[in-house]
């Protein structure tokens, strides 16, 4: 039977607290918990909770915040003690405890994390945490941040977050846990830690990956001919084409969709392959203007369209309170919506004087970032994988945050829906989303040339699970595994702190320097279709580990391969002194809670 040890720690032994069994002992060993696992950012439950959280916008308890620590017992902080070293900078006897085992440049981190104010309206936050996407993610968050009568803490997040949101100072975490309608949040230590644990050895692997996958670059760039690309076309600047900008309004009225596209036309006599351009997420035709212009200055015909169901202009009305959440149709309206632009585009090139020869819609090819580069998969032939939805959907333990979108396809009526577009000879996946809805059986269904450019700091559709992983499950032989070390989801986006944005980005999720990576999106988007869809093979060594090289920048370091198999990414999952997690943790690239194997 165990001995609980009383709640006030300051009137105990203080040899107790230095027991190195403690979660937040000042332990030295480079192997504890507090270093290992929660890196530069916090320690303990306490402390480290808050800075995971802190990026999905959640918050803690009203007074106090509680946990369980066997055998020792229960332990506690108040939000005043937190509110006094955010807002002063002082720690009083209490929070010495916990600031004691920190050192400073995590305690800087952690003061400056529960300041930090999130630019969002309490309607963004309502409609936000009202959606599908959003409950699940609460859900799941209320299990580890409990109530004080130990319930899913769903409901009480969800109203601190509004009413904080709405409050005169903002959303700020400390403004979050003062709003917790609960004298006390009661944080589930062990599933905590768990997490913890999981989390920081996924991304411990997915820092050995990078790194491998950068070796292996660099032993193909060994193996292959040598080029002076000093002496070659610098495909990172604009081609010899001249064009002009076509805007056009297209309606689907079978499907009751009207969505605007613009048509960049080379001033070229010869037909023109066609390229379209499909956005992700709360962006628009504008998010990739610049690929367009440039690879127009090429040759090539691009049409960059609007998705109606889940572009900027539809996340501006949700998130007004003039719109719904997007549909889980939209998984299918997306491609579809391109298929629809491509038979425009042919009724229109045989009857509008100004498309009349200009258009060759017998090579197309397809460029998607982020659910635009599910979309282009999908036309390529990827299937929607439902036995893959159920097996992750039912419950989804993932943290893996774009599971939780492509978990909408599971409220889909499961059949095969007509998204493969056969005139569609190429894509080229940005940051793209497929492990659970496509899956594996799906990607190898694929069998022209794909590209998939991931970036190593992705947090929304993050690199392992999301590209490096299903790049192994692609069939064809001419497939390419772009990635950009410290790339963020926004990298090869325009810089969304120049325009008028839906969604607050801050400068941390952008990254470094995006500029960089467009020049990337540049010149491998113009060697890629010009070898795959004008059949102009001297461009096919631009696709090579050695250009990437050439064209290399600190600190977004590009590395390109051709070769990586799934018995490789296995054995690294597989290596010594790396905690395993279930196989469904690998295959999603983050934890799942259960401890058996499957």
């Amino acid at each position: 039977m165990v001995k609980y040890l009383p709640i006030d720690r300051r009137q105990d032994n203080q040899s107790f607290y230095s027991n190195k069994s403690f979660p937040f002992s000042n332990n030295k060993n480079p192997q504890s918990w507090l270093r290992k696992y929660l890196g530069g950012t916090l320690s303990a439950a306490v402390c480290g909770f808050v800075s995971t959280i802190a990026i999905a916008l959640p918050g803690q308890a009203a007074e106090r915040i509680a946990f369980y620590y066997n055998p020792f017992g229960e332990f506690t902080i108040t939000t005043d003690s937190l509110e006094k070293f955010a807002k002063e900078g002082k720690i009083d006897d209490e929070f010495a405890f916990y600031a004691g085992r920190l050192p400073k440049s995590q305690l800087a981190q952690l003061r400056e994390l529960l300041q930090t104010k999130f630019e969002v309206t309490p309607t963004l936050v309502s409609q936000f945490t009202y959606s599908p996407i959003g409950v699940n993610l609460l859900r799941r968050l209320g299990e580890l941040l409990l109530t004080d009568a130990r319930l899913n803490g769903f409901y009480a997040i969800r109203s601190a977050l509004i009413l904080s949101a709405a409050d005169q100072e903002g959303l700020t975490l400390i403004n979050v846990i003062r709003r917790y309608p609960s004298e006390n949040i009661r944080l589930n230590l062990s599933e905590t830690l768990e997490i913890a644990d999981n989390l920081s050895g996924l991304l411990k692997r997915r820092d050995t990956i990078v790194s491998t996958l950068k070796q292996i670059a660099q032993a193909e760039a060994a193996q292959e001919s040598k080029i002076d690309f000093t002496k070659q076309p610098d495909l990172r600047r604009v081609g010899t084409f001249k064009s002009q900008k076509i805007s056009l309004e297209l309606d689907d009225t079978s499907r009751k969709r009207r969505f605007p596209i613009d048509l960049y036309l080379p001033s070229q006599q010869k037909p023109s392959p066609v390229i379209v351009i499909s956005h992700g997420v709360a962006e628009n035709r504008e998010t990739f203007a610049y690929a367009a212009q440039h690879l127009a200055s090429y040759g090539f015909a691009v049409a960059v369209l609007e998705h109606p169901g889940s572009d900027s202009k539809k996340f501006q009305q949700y998130f007004s309170g003039l719109a719904g959440p997007p549909r889980a149709d939209e998984l299918i309206n997306r491609p579809l919506d391109v298929k629809f632009l491509l038979d425009e585009l042919q009724r229109r090139s045989e009857s509008d004087e100004n498309l009349k020869g200009r258009l060759n819609l017998q090579q197309i090819g397809a460029i998607g970032h982020s659910l635009g580069g599910y979309t282009a998969l999908t036309l390529a032939g990827g299937r929607l994988n439902f036995s893959q939805l159920k097996k992750d959907c039912f419950p989804n333990r993932s943290l893996n945050l774009s599971v939780f979108l492509q978990c909408r396809g599971a409220e889909l009526p499961p059949k095969d829906y007509p998204l493969f577009d056969p005139r569609i000879k190429a894509v080229m996946a940005l940051n793209p989303l497929s492990s659970t809805i496509i899956g594996k059986t799906g990607l190898s269904q694929i069998k022209i040339p794909v590209m998939l450019v991931g970036g190593s700091q992705d947090i929304f559709t993050p690199a392992v699970p999301e590209q490096v992983r299903p790049f192994t499950w692609l069939t064809p032989s001419d497939k390419y595994l772009a990635i950009i070390e410290n790339g963020t989801h926004f990298s090869v986006s325009e810089d969304l702190q120049q325009k008028e944005n839906i969604l607050p980005v801050p400068q941390s999720l952008i990254g470094p320097n995006p500029a960089i990576a467009q020049t990337y999106i540049k010149a491998l988007s113009v060697a890629f279709f010009q070898t795959y869809l004008s059949n102009q093979q001297k461009y096919r060594p631009y696709l090579s580990a050695s250009y990437a090289q050439f064209i290399t920048q600190e600190p977004l370091n590009l590395s390109l391969i051709k070769s990586f198999s799934e018995e490789q990414l296995t054995q690294i999952f597989n290596s010594k002194n790396i905690p395993i997690t279930n196989s469904n943790s690998l295959s999603k690239g983050y934890v799942h809670t259960n401890k058996s194997l499957n």
